[in-house]
């Protein structure tokens, strides 16, 4: 295991897991949601191959309509 801040609190996760784990994790697979690792956005198309590391900074925003 890992200690990563996600949105600004401690997170364990597993030492492999990648960012698309990450978000399958939280339930999140399938939304409108962008992800910034160390205050860089990381793209979708990479998600699969951008592992985390420890002490990571990883902010999850999740789109939200309305009006």
């Amino acid at each position: 295991m890992i200690e990563i801040e996600l949105n600004g609190a401690a997170h364990q996760v597993e030492a492999s897991l990648n960012v698309e784990g990450l978000i399958a994790s939280l339930s999140l697979a399938g939304k409108a949601v962008a992800v910034a690792i160390n205050r860089e956005i990381v793209p979708r198309a990479q998600w699969q191959q951008r592992q985390l590391q420890p002490a990571d900074r990883v902010d999850v925003v999740r789109a939200i309509g309305g009006g």
